[in-house]
Order: structure tokens, then sequence, then C-alpha cells
């Protein structure tokens, strides 16, 4: 137990202490922001930490070895009120096959609406509009290794699309946890968006050159094409605890916390806790990002519902997280367990 709890604090140290050198944050250098985006409202109440939690389909997200602990199949569903209007959603399902394992496939999308096409000579708008749109195809797989550890993977397929430009990319994520204790203390790691670059392309980037400006009577509106670079996508890297405590018989507090090195900002702590009673009302609370230079996220607060129809369990959690500059966001979760 005392070498598992080493491990566990030299991960930790590695993960929030292993980047600050570089000196930079890296900020806005990486595209598919929309990845980073939690959809699940359980973890969000709860500081947006989950890479311990092992349980229930929302963690997934957060740690793709959750699939091995699922003891039902389940589906989830997210919706979300993000900054300026722009709609996030998501929608997975987890598909447990005895002891062969779950398998797992997830939808998520990104999208700003229309937007009307603003000019120099046209600064109300030219009747035109165009619109910003992100979406991600997940395949995954995850089982209980051993009594103790479980380990899971997921497959990511991604577009970003603005106007009639787009490009596309492919990401990795891999977990595992680890049970430290029988009273259900865990250890968990995960990276996530390990993948290709991108680039874009598309009728946007086409344009008409002139390669000779001073000189006249030659073709002055030749066609041409704008090249973007190869942009990474943000990795991250969590590792993170998580201890439940038994209260009395009808209650329990879990508390949890993650630490984060992402490729794209400096390194972060979250954590939050959770107050469930008697497996039906929960109450949660957290902190997000932590240390992180020129954070401006902080609180986050949410609730849950859960109860049972038959072989049917269903849960309903909402989450509240706050932001300095832009509008606070809200997150509402649905889980059908069957």
């Amino acid at each position: 137990m005392r070498t598992t709890l080493t491990i566990a604090g030299a991960l930790l140290t590695v993960a929030v202490l292993g980047g600050p050198a570089f000196g930079q944050t890296k900020a806005g250098t990486t595209i598919a922001q929309f990845l980073k985006i939690e959809p699940g409202a359980r973890a969000a109440g709860m500081g947006n930490s989950g890479v311990a939690l092992f349980e229930g389909i929302q963690s997934v997200y957060y740690n793709p070895a959750a699939l091995g602990a699922l003891g039902k199949s389940a589906v989830q569903f997210t919706h979300s009120d993000w900054y300026a209007g722009i709609a996030y959603d998501y929608a997975a399902g987890a598909l447990l096959v005895g002891s062969v394992g779950t398998f797992f496939a997830s939808v998520t999308s990104l999208g700003s609406g229309d937007i009307d096409v603003r000019t120099v000579d046209s600064p109300l708008g030219t009747g035109e509009q165009y619109s910003v749109s992100d979406l991600a195809l997940g395949l995954g797989y995850g089982r209980r290794l051993t009594s103790r550890f479980g380990a899971g993977i997921q497959l990511n397929y991604l577009t970003e699309t603005i106007w009639h430009t787009s490009l596309d990319a492919l990401t990795l994520n891999l977990g595992a946890v680890y049970l430290l204790s029988e009273n259900g203390a865990r250890l968990g790691a995960s990276i996530s968006n390990l993948g290709t670059t991108g680039k874009f392309t598309g009728g946007d980037l086409t344009i008409q050159y002139d390669d000779d400006p001073d000189a006249h009577g030659d073709n002055s509106s030749l066609p041409a094409n704008q090249y973007t670079d190869d942009f990474p996508v943000p990795i991250v890297f969590r590792a993170g605890v998580t201890v439940p405590r038994r209260l009395s018989p009808d209650s329990q507090v879990l508390v949890q916390v993650d630490a984060f090195h992402p490729s794209d900002n400096t390194e972060s702590v979250s954590g939050g806790a959770e107050w469930m009673f008697k497996d039906i009302l929960a109450i949660r609370a957290g902190y997000q990002h932590l240390f992180q230079e020129d954070s401006e996220v902080g609180l986050t607060l949410g609730a849950g519902l859960s109860g049972g129809l038959g072989d049917f369990l269903f849960q309903f959690d909402y989450a509240w997280a706050e932001h300095s500059m832009l509008d606070d966001t809200h997150r509402m979760t649905f889980v059908v367990n069957f």
C-alpha cells in the first residue's frame, strides 16, 4: 500500500511540475479546442476533475478505463450553453459484452449558428451568413483486467469547418485506473488527443493573384490557392485520485483531485467534492485549473438526481461553471443505464 501511494504521489508531482521550465503557455497554438470541453455535468460540478472517478459512462471522457467499471450498458446525452450563444452537444453509448469488455461510441458537436458576413465596405453585413462547426466521432473499448486494475482506449475522428474551409485529424485517448484500497480510493491517469496535425483547405482560401502589380497588359487575376500551416491537436495528460467516505448508511462524500499537463497551456490542479444522499440526491462543488497562468475559470457547482424504473436506472445532472471574462456556462446531462 505504501508503495502504491508513493507511485500516486510521484505521478501527480510529475504532472504538475513537469513543464513550467519551458516558460510559455502556448495558448492558442492548437486546433480542435472543443475537444477540451468536458461533456459530463457530474464531474463538471466537481471542478471538471474525474480521471480517477471510474464509475458511470460520464467518466469515459476523462479516462477511457472507466469503461471497464460499467456494470450495465448505458447511454448519455449532454447539452451545454457555451459562450456567445454557441451550442455544445454530446451523445455517447456503452455496450457491455460480458467478460469481453465494454465497447463505446460517441458524437461531439459544437456550432456557432449563423453569423452575418461583415467587411470593411459593408460593416452592417453583406447579406451573406456563415457558420463555424466542429464534429468529433469516437470509438472506444475498455476492460477491467484485474480486480484492482482497468484500462481503456478511444480513437476519434474530428473535423472543423469555417464557412467553406475545413480540416480533419485523428486522435487517440489512453487511460488506466488502479484501486488503492478496499474503501474505494482510486488512482487514475490518462492521456487525451494524441494525434495527427490538421491543415485548413477549401474554397475560402482561393484568391485572385497579380504576379506583377507594376506590369500593364498582363493577366492581373491569376487563380491561386493560399496554404495554411499544419496545426497540432491539444494533448492533455491527467493524473488524479478519488477518495470516497461513507458518513452514514444514507450518505457518502467523494473527494477528487486531478493534475493537468496540457501541451498548449501551463500546468494546473482541479478538484471537487460530491455529497450523495440515499443514492438519489447529489450536491457538488469544485474549483478548476488552480495555478494555471492567466486562468479565467474557477468555481463550479452542480447537483444531480438518480432513480430507477424496472431494469432501467436514470440520472440527471446539472453543472454551473464560472468564467471571469465571458459568460458562465451551464451543462445538463441525462444518463440511462440498462
